[in-house]
């Protein structure tokens, strides 16, 4: 009994040491496997030169103090065109956010898993359960069953993720983790509309401001030129579009060419940039130009042609000669893929972006665009346009409508232009204007289109349609006088008319550009461009059309010798303007000249016959 009881406690004894030794060896293993695994940190060394993104930054932090561990972990969607900073922003973020976040930063790019456009999102997995020290022997087989480890392994942690070069929300998802204490941060060029079930926060990364982008430059490259000749500083950023991995390359050049003038090298480097693009950026934009479905695709080699900055529908789809719903879907799907950004108003194409789109444009020699046949795009209405049919498709929207406007502006007056057909259901739809007030605000809102159609017709051999242009902008010039605009508009006006060698529109072009320079005080050009007017005039026919014209053009003659105080001219061209329009027939015409030759009595110091005129002026408008 007494060896059973010794035996007994010697077994405890046993026991409890073994037990000590047990807890010792787990002490052992917890200690070994900290030094082993410690916290992941997977961010890039921290970037020399970062300006700005205040904006963003601050909204970022926002979000996140104000979602403290609610379900799901908050996902920070931000979207932007390539080499804009968007990685640059996120690791920053990263960077500043980390000591809130002790389990640990991790980062995945998945342009490098993407293959033939499409990432293997179980690589993705596996590689951010790599980063939380799961061993390549312990990784599950399938996307799913890796999903439910990488949930396990994110339960209850404090992570960020950050996922660069997200095309899809179905490449992210399964890329969450499991906390709702975690922050993932998402860079993409485009929205993510399919981030289903997350607390998503989308923030769009614009361009850097001129101001930022110049201490950016000058923080990338110390150089005495950049302060000795700021204009040519600040046109060297204006042409790297507020993109920082442009101002990285301008930089690289600043420091390889001290030799050469800051002047000279805005030129070559502006040049470069819109011939060869940004080497870190053009594959980027070349993999979202591969991605794109025909009609997109199409849509974007012809964007270079649009007039304006902002890109609306409706003269899409007359572009490509699609209804209104496959213009919006092509320019939706530009969007998605980062080649287009999206605005309240409508869509902006970035400068640099626009040089890649000449580019895929001059490289790409599609057969639907040779010829005008109907497409055979899956879903794809009307016919494909080849690139001269779709300037002459765009260009003739922009002239319909202003056409449109300028009648409800200015109510029925002298045009020498056939008014626009119809449009046919391929030609895009008509804007619909409430009332006067309304054409005027487009004519205004529209004009950058209105002037580069007039250019784009005329480089393009429409010449009937660039100065059949200039007549609703002469509309507009009365109110809003862009003087430097409208004389270029109205010189290529005058050139097209000239080249069309249609009489009226040379008479008429040159009596429009006449104002705006008299107006400006160039008077020796405005007298030249009327007098060459009056001259053709007399050209003409005697019907009441001609003859009105005619008197037009003498009117101009008078109003700038008036312009000029030249009463005596001033007074011959409108009686001469007056004596026609009484032969026609227009009283209008007749009162209006009237008007003119009372100021012009006034104008010259006599009194009464000023009085007599106007008050027979007066008298006419009342009847």
């Amino acid at each position: 009994m007494a060896e059973e009881t010794h035996n007994s406690v010697s077994g405890q004894a046993d026991v409890v040491v073994q037990a000590g030794r047990i807890g010792e060896l787990h002490q052992h293993i917890h200690t070994t496997a900290a030094a082993e695994h410690p916290v992941p940190y997977q961010l890039p060394p921290e970037l020399a030169h970062f300006e700005n993104r205040h904006a963003e930054q601050e909204c970022i932090r926002c979000a996140v103090d104000e979602r403290p561990g609610r379900a799901g972990p908050l996902t920070v969607v931000l979207t932007g065109i390539a080499g804009i900073g968007k990685t640059a922003l996120g690791f920053h973020v990263a960077r500043g956010l980390a000591d809130r976040y002790p389990d640990g930063v991790l980062s995945l790019d998945l342009d490098d898993l993407r293959r033939d456009g499409a990432v293997d999102v179980a690589d993705a997995v596996g590689d951010l359960l790599t980063g939380l020290h799961v061993r390549p022997e312990w990784l599950e087989r399938s996307l799913a069953a890796r999903t439910r480890q990488l949930w396990t392994r994110t339960r209850d942690k404090r992570l960020i993720v950050v996922i660069d070069n997200a095309r899809f929300g179905s490449e992210v998802l399964p890329l969450l983790p499991a906390s709702p204490h975690s922050l993932v941060i998402v860079t993409s060029q485009g929205p993510l509309y399919d981030l289903d079930g997350t607390a998503a926060v989308e923030i769009a990364v614009p361009p850097l401001a001129a101001d930022d982008a110049v201490r950016m430059l000058a923080a990338i490259v110390d150089d005495p030129r950049l302060t000795a000749e700021p204009d040519a500083a600040a046109a060297l950023v204006q042409g790297c579009g507020g993109l920082p991995a442009a101002l990285t390359v301008a930089g690289q050049w600043v420091r390889k060419y001290r030799r050469k003038s800051l002047s000279r090298l805005v030129v070559e480097l502006t040049g470069e940039l819109h011939r060869k693009g940004i080497p870190m950026v053009e594959a980027v934009w070349d993999a979202s130009y591969a991605g794109l479905g025909p009609e997109a695709a199409r849509l974007y080699r012809l964007l270079p042609l649009y007039p304006a900055p902002l890109v609306e529908p409706e003269p899409v789809a007359a572009l490509l000669g699609l209804d209104l719903d496959g213009a919006l879907d092509a320019l939706a799907e530009l969007e998605s893929a980062g080649l287009l950004e999206g605005r309240d108003e409508g869509f902006r194409m970035h400068d640099l972006v626009r040089g890649h789109a000449e580019r895929r444009a001059r490289q790409d020699t599609d057969a639907t665009d040779d010829t005008d046949t109907t497409s055979g795009v899956p879903g794809a209405v009307g016919a494909t346009r080849d690139p001269l049919a779709a300037r002459t498709a765009l260009v003739r929207w922009f002239r319909r409508q202003a056409a449109r406007a300028d009648l409800l502006a200015a109510g029925p007056r002298m045009t020498l232009a056939a008014p626009p057909a119809p449009a046919g259901p391929f030609d895009g739809p008509d804007v619909d204007f409430a009332g006067k007030a309304a054409a005027l605000r487009w004519l205004d809102d529209h004009r950058a289109a209105l002037y580069g159609c007039v250019r784009l017709a005329f480089a393009s051999g429409l010449d009937e349609d660039a100065w059949a242009l200039c007549e609703p902008l002469w509309t507009h010039f009365l109110d809003h006088p862009h003087y430097a605009d409208v004389i270029d508009a109205f010189r290529t006006g005058v050139a097209a008319a000239d080249r069309s060698e249609h009489l009226g529109a040379r008479i008429r072009m040159r009596c429009q550009l006449a104002r705006p320079l008299w107006e400006q005080g160039r008077y020796a050009e405005a007298d030249e461009h009327v007098r060459r007017a009056v001259a053709a005039s007399e050209h003409l026919g005697t019907d009441a059309g001609e003859r009105r014209l005619r008197a037009s053009a003498l009117e101009f003659g008078g109003l700038l010798a008036a312009e000029a105080g030249d009463w005596p001219g001033a007074v011959a061209g409108f009686e001469a303007s007056r004596a026609i329009h009484a032969a026609i027939g227009n009283a209008y015409g007749v009162l209006l000249q009237t008007y003119l030759l009372g100021k012009a009595a006034l104008g010259s110091g006599d009194a009464d016959a000023a009085v007599r005129l106007l008050s027979e002026a007066h008298e006419a408008a009342r009847e």
